[in-house]
């Protein structure tokens, strides 16, 4: 079987190494230069490796991806972030510190906000970690109705499982509500949760806030060298295994041709392949079959109805001369994790009420992580770096200014709280680089500015994502094309699962025509 895969961002990566590893042969094509999309680092500054766009690996560490491919033997090491999650203590207060042991964090909890929200905490974990580990179970293939039934079967089932349902369904400010008291450990589970882009006032999103109870398990993980680490491992992985990686040759349009494709890219190529995983954004993939034939009806139907939404955030990487200097607090309980950078939830629904009406959040919500701490590689001798990550920021602005009218001034404004948690911060700047909502859609094709490709509300997840008719990653009419990617279920993020599922749909059905018999089972 030949197979083209469209785009070499991570998912995409991963069906390309399990299609090559299965003998077939495999050629990525990149529009790019740099490999791995918003999986990627680049030297931004001189001396520093930067990453384009994630950081923190949370999810891909629980899928058995990373072991399935050997990725140890082509370069990839993590570090753990431990403790993993870091609130600041402000008046005179203890700082939140979310080691990956449980102990340790319920005695942060204890001393932070008090002793009933520490039992509180530890009841939360018992009860959200293993629930937490379904979830990751359901994320592991096809969101069917029967694997999902499968995937929580016997998980609370005492009562039929209407309560775990209904817990399941609930906002996650439901749930922090339900377990705490502290408004600032509230804040720092809500924007954990909200990493995933919806406010956790939108119903469904508990499981988001439940997933911080499986960081006592695996903590998220640093990759050496840089998040563009991973991505270049799978890159080795592939080309081990006879795959082919092209960068700088987008491709321009797929048109179904007999039983195959026929693809061609900027450069002019016209390349059969009998089978076709798109990698891209599933917009840009629906731009792709347009031009190349396909029911322009029908295109812009699916169109319409898939909603990328306003837009989240945009980022501030940093090259500075010191790592951040919270009082109260030391450099090893801070700087190894994420910093959430907020005490109050009023301040998150802010942020995201005036996203949603197409304004500048009144005060920048940060999720401040400096792994320049963690490894020294990334910097040059006496120098660190940070990525500063502020939601939410709309793509478009209401009053129809340009973002590069107000992008240096939202840096600024960026900074500035940082500096508000760690006074000296900002005059520890040295140099920046600045990513608008508008800029992350010109450089890695993250269209509306939306990480998650579309957004992750209740009406977009699981066996509705992008649409209920494509989220078997199958496209109704196009046989053999398969979608990967964060526009398929379950979603943005590392995790790498989208892409193994589309190159076990495609081996499935390979086999199938193969032998025909196994169509009747």
């Amino acid at each position: 079987m030949t197979v083209v895969v469209v785009g070499s961002g991570h998912n995409a990566l991963v069906a390309a190494c399990y299609l090559a590893r299965a003998g077939h042969a495999v050629e990525v094509l990149e529009r790019d230069e740099v490999l791995g999309g918003a999986v990627s680092t680049v030297e931004r500054f001189p001396g520093h490796l930067v990453d384009r766009g994630s950081s923190a690996h949370i999810m891909v560490r629980h899928t058995g991806i990373i072991e399935e491919l050997e990725l140890d033997r082509f370069g990839l090491r993590y570090i753990d972030c431990d403790p993993w999650g870091f609130t600041p203590g402000i008046d005179g207060r203890a700082p939140l510190v979310f080691h990956r042991d449980l102990a340790a964090t319920c005695a942060s909890i204890a001393a932070a906000c008090g002793e009933s929200d520490a039992v509180a905490y530890r009841r939360f974990v018992e009860v959200w970690g293993p629930r937490s580990a379904r979830v990751m179970r359901a994320f592991g293939g096809g969101p069917t109705p029967g694997r999902l039934l499968r995937s929580f079967w016997g998980l609370d089932a005492k009562d039929g499982g209407s309560a775990l349902s209904r817990e399941f369904l609930q906002s996650g400010d439901a749930l922090l509500d339900k377990h705490f008291r502290d408004e600032r450990l509230k804040a720092s589970l809500a924007w954990f949760g909200a990493q995933s882009g919806p406010p956790m006032s939108e119903p469904g999103t508990a499981p988001m806030v439940g997933f911080a109870a499986l960081m006592h398990t695996l903590p998220p993980g640093r990759a050496v060298g840089g998040s563009g680490a991973l991505s270049a491992a799978l890159v080795q992985r592939l080309r081990a295994d006879g795959g082919v990686v092209t960068a700088g040759d987008a491709v321009t349009a797929l048109r179904r041709a007999g039983d195959g494709w026929r693809v061609r890219t900027a450069s002019g190529r016209n390349l059969h392949a009998d089978t076709v995983i798109a990698g891209s954004h599933v917009l840009t993939t629906l731009d792709l079959l347009r031009a190349g034939g396909f029911d322009a009806a029908v295109l812009d139907d699916w169109r319409r109805r898939i909603r990328v939404g306003p837009g989240i955030g945009m980022v501030v990487r940093v090259a500075t001369r010191s790592l951040p200097s919270y009082p109260g607090s030391s450099v090893g309980e801070s700087a190894r994790g994420l910093q959430f950078l907020v005490s109050d939830r009023r301040q998150l629904r802010l942020a995201h009420g005036a996203a949603s009406a197409g304004d500048l959040p009144p005060r920048p919500v940060v999720l401040a992580m400096s792994f320049s701490a963690l490894d020294p590689s990334i910097a040059p001798p006496g120098e660190h770096q940070l990525s500063l990550w502020a939601q939410w920021h709309p793509y478009r602005l209401a009053d129809g200014s340009e973002w590069a009218a107000h992008a240096e001034r939202e840096a600024d404004r960026i900074i500035a709280e940082v500096d508000s948690y760690a006074p000296g911060f900002a005059d520890s700047v040295l140099r920046r680089f600045v990513q608008t909502p508008v800029d992350l859609e010109r450089e890695m094709g993250l269209l509306g500015g939306n990480v998650m490709h579309v957004e992750m509300s209740l009406d977009q997840m699981m066996l509705w994502r992008p649409l209920p008719e494509l989220s078997g990653q199958r496209v109704p009419g196009a046989p053999g094309l398969y979608l990967t990617g964060a526009s398929t279920h379950p979603g943005g993020g590392v995790s790498g699962a989208s892409g193994r599922s589309a190159a076990n749909l495609a081996l499935r059905d390979l086999r199938r025509s193969r032998f025909p018999l196994l169509r009747k089972r």
